[in-house]
């Protein structure tokens, strides 16, 4: 399971120019389901991302959490993250997991984000989406499991 996080101070996705997710201060996070992928890595990264500590405190350390700072997350399903370029000039993608195991596994993470407490949005799984991600810093943060 792979997980691309960015702190953002806004962002939205728009399926078929409709705003479906949009929040303000939190976290854009990308998820890849990879095969083999579970419930252990879903559990994992999930409570990681909603403690994972990379917002500035008062004294500007990166110091506190989308929980401590009130913020909200847009989770978007992206199988991308498995694109395999070693070869040739056409990414190969085939160790992500196909939609009927990933699908199941990203609900579950935004589900479990949730209960962490993070207000969660997300994509539409699937679907062609336009992300409007304002990366603040920029901060961007590689999760895997």
């Amino acid at each position: 399971m792979r997980v691309l996080i960015q702190r953002v101070s806004k962002a939205s996705v728009t399926v078929e120019q409709q705003t479906i997710s949009q929040i303000g201060k939190g976290l854009l996070i990308l998820l890849g389901i990879g095969h083999g992928d579970g419930e252990e890595q879903v559990q994992f990264l999930a409570e990681k991302t909603a403690n994972l500590r990379i917002f500035e405190d008062e004294q500007g350390k990166t110091n506190l959490s989308v929980l401590d700072v009130k913020g909200e997350a847009i989770v978007v399903s992206q199988f991308t993250l498995y694109a395999d370029s070693r070869k040739g000039r056409r990414p190969s993608f085939i160790d992500a997991a196909l939609p009927d195991v990933a699908e199941p596994l990203v609900d579950h993470f935004v589900e479990l984000l949730r209960s962490h407490g993070v207000p969660t949005q997300t994509g539409k799984f699937g679907a062609h989406m336009e992300v409007e991600i304002h990366n603040d810093g920029p901060v961007t943060i590689w999760l895997e499991k």
